[in-house]
C-alpha cells in the first residue's frame, strides 16, 4: 500500500505566507515566519531534552503561545502528543501516560505542583528546558502516522484514548472549508481547551487555511463579546454553556464580520437557538467528537431555519447512517474518523462494524437526510418502557424566562425503574409548582421530570459540556444524607 506524504505543514505554511498573521494572544501577534521559528527553537530544547520521533509525550498546559509552540514542535520532531486534560486530578493523568506508554509529560508552570505529582515518566516545564542540540526538522508528515492521543471523557469504565492521525487531521480541516468555506482574512477565535479536540483542531486548520488564530487564555463571556463585537474575529467554536453565556452578557449586536459561531457540544436548547436567530447571529450547529476529529456533521446556513435543532448533513467526504428506522445509534464513516483507540482490541471490534464507527450517540434522520442528535445513549433514560431523552426536557425547561441553566438525569424509582431529575440554575424566583404546569405544557406527562433540584451551578467538563453522570451522583449523595 502507498503511503502518502505531505510537505510539513508548519514549515510548508511558513514558506507560502510567511508575513500573514497567524497567533494572537492578548496585546502579542505572530506571523507564520515567527511562528514556525518560535517552534524550531522549542523543538531543540525537546530534541535536548531527549525526545526523540516516535516518542508519546503527555502535554499538560493551559492555553498560552508556549503549548502552541510546543504542540507544533513536537510534529517538527516527529513525537506524539498526548493532550492531557487539566481538570483531571494527578491519579487520573498518571493513569492516562501509564497507558499510552507515554516516557514525557510536558507541563506548563500553572501545572507545576500537579506534574511534579505524577512518578513514572521523565517530566519537564516547557518554558524550563535549555539546550543547543539542534532538532532535525521533518521535511515530510505521512498521512497514516498518528499525530495526536487524546483521552474519551469514559462515560462508562475507563477512559480510552483515541487515534488521530495527519490525514485524520487534514481531512477534517478540508471538510470544515468546503462546508464553511476559506476566506483570506479569517480568525478563528479560541476559547475553548487545546488540549479538547474542538481546540487542537483549530491549530490544524490555522497551518492548513494559513488563518489567523486569536487564542484566549479561559473562555470570558464579557471579553468575547467584546472581540465579536470588534469585528477582530470572523469564526468562533463554542458549546451551549459558552453560548448561552456569552447571550446573557450581550447588549447590542456583534460585528457583521462573524460569519460562523461553531455550536456543537450536544443538542442545544431551541430557545437559545431562537434568541440567535434574533440577534442575527450566525449559529451552525454541529456534531463531531474526539474519533472523528472535531464535526462530521454540520448545518449549512440556508437550512439554519427550516431546519432548527438539526445537526445538519454529513460534511463532503463522510456518511452517516441509523442503526434503526426510525430512531437509533448514529453510526459514521470517513476518511477523518479514528483508525481506533490505542491498545483496545477488544473495544476497537466493538466500535467499528463493516466500516462503520459506532458513536453510542441516539439520534434520527429526518426524510431529507438531516440528522438530529437525540442524546447520548448512556444518558437516555428508560421510565417504564419508555424512552426519555434528557437534552429534550433541558430544552424545554431553559425555554422559561427565569431559567439559566438546566440539566436533567434519570434517578431510580420503585414504580418505573427510572424517573427524570432536572437540576436548574435561575436567573429569577420560580416555584416548583411553576415549572411542573411549565412542562406539562409542553411534554408527555411520563417526561415531566418527577423532582427539581436547584443548584447554583451545573457539572461541565473542561470543555463546558455538561457531565449529566455527575448530577446522577449529586442526587445519589443527597439520597444518603
Amino acid at each position: 500500500m502507498m503511503v502518502m506524504n505531505m510537505p510539513n505543514w508548519l514549515k510548508q505554511r511558513a514558506f507560502l505566507t510567511p508575513d500573514r498573521s497567524a497567533l494572537v494572544f492578548n496585546e502579542q501577534k505572530w506571523t507564520f515566519s515567527q511562528l514556525f521559528d518560535e517552534t524550531r527553537r522549542t523543538a531543540d530544547r525537546l530534541y535536548s531534552a531527549g525526545i526523540k520521533k516516535g516518542d508519546y509525550c503527555g502535554i499538560l498546559a493551559a492555553n498560552r503561545p508556549e503549548t502552541v509552540f510546543t504542540i507544533y514542535a513536537l510534529q517538527q520532531i516527529g513525537a506524539t502528543a498526548v493532550m492531557l486534560n487539566s481538570r483531571l486530578t494527578t491519579d487520573e493523568i498518571a493513569w492516562q501516560l501509564h497507558d499510552a506508554k507515554a516516557v514525557y509529560l510536558l507541563y506548563d508552570q500553572e501545572h507545576t505542583e500537579k506534574a511534579q505529582l505524577i512518578s513514572r515518566v521523565r517530566s519537564f516545564c516547557i518554558t524550563g528546558i535549555e539546550g543547543v542540540a539542534p532538532a532535525e526538522t521533518r521535511q515530510t508528515f505521512s498521512l497514516d502516522e498518528t499525530c495526536s492521543i487524546m483521552y474519551t471523557s469514559g462515560t462508562t469504565g475507563r477512559p480510552k484514548g483515541v487515534i488521530q492521525t495527519y490525514g485524520n487531521h487534514y481531512m477534517s480541516a478540508t471538510a470544515s472549508a468546503l462546508n464553511l468555506g476559506l476566506h483570506s482574512d479569517d480568525t478563528w477565535l479560541c476559547a475553548v481547551p487545546l488540549f479538547h479536540i474542538s481546540g487542537y483542531s483549530i491549530l490544524m486548520k490555522s497551518v492548513l487555511y494559513g488563518m489567523e488564530v486569536h487564542l484566549m487564555g479561559k473562555f470570558e463571556p464579557e471579553r468575547v463579546n467584546q472581540l465579536l463585537k470588534s469585528g477582530n474575529v470572523t469564526m468562533m467554536s463554542v458549546v451551549t454553556a459558552m453560548l448561552s453565556a456569552m447571550l446573557h452578557e450581550l447588549e447590542g449586536d456583534y460585528s457583521s464580520r462573524l460569519r460562523c459561531m461553531l455550536l456543537g457540544g450536544g443538542p442545544a436548547p431551541v430557545p437559545i437557538l431562537e434568541a440567535c436567530k434574533a440577534k442575527g447571529i450566525p449559529v451552525f450547529q454541529t456534531y463531531g467528537m474526539t474519533e472523528t476529529a472535531s464535526q462530521i456533521v454540520t448545518l449549512t446556513p440556508e437550512d439554519s431555519l427550516r431546519k432548527l435543532g438539526s445537526a445538519g448533513k454529513p460534511l463532503f467526504p463522510c456518511a452517516v447512517k441509523i442503526d434503526r428506522a426510525d430512531e437509533g445509534e448514529i453510526l459514521v464513516s470517513g476518511p477523518n474518523v479514528t483508525p481506533g483507540y490505542l491498545n483496545r482490541p477488544e473495544a476497537n471490534k466493538q466500535a467499528f462494524q463493516h466500516g462503520w464507527f459506532r458513536t453510542g450517540d441516539i439520534g434520527r434522520l429526518d426524510e431529507d437526510g438531516f440528522l438530529y442528535v437525540l442524546d447520548r445513549r448512556s444518558d437516555l433514560i428508560i421510565s417504564g418502557g419508555e424512552n426519555i431523552y434528557p437534552a429534550e426536557i433541558e430544552s424545554v425547561l431553559t425555554g422559561h424566562p427565569a431559567i439559566l441553566e438546566a440539566g436533567v438525569t434519570g434517578v431510580p424509582n420503585d414504580q418505573w425503574g427510572s424517573v427524570p431529575a432536572a437540576f436548574y440554575v435561575n436567573k429569577e424566583p420560580i416555584s416548583e409548582e411553576e415549572l411542573i404546569d411549565f412542562c406539562r405544557e409542553k411534554l408527555a406527562r411520563y417526561k415531566v421530570p418527577a423532582y427539581f433540584v436547584k443548584v447554583d451551578t451545573l457539572p461541565k467538563n473542561a470543555a463546558n459540556k455538561l457531565l449529566r453522570r455527575e448530577l446522577a451522583k449529586q442526587w445519589s449523595g443527597q439520597d444518603e444524607d
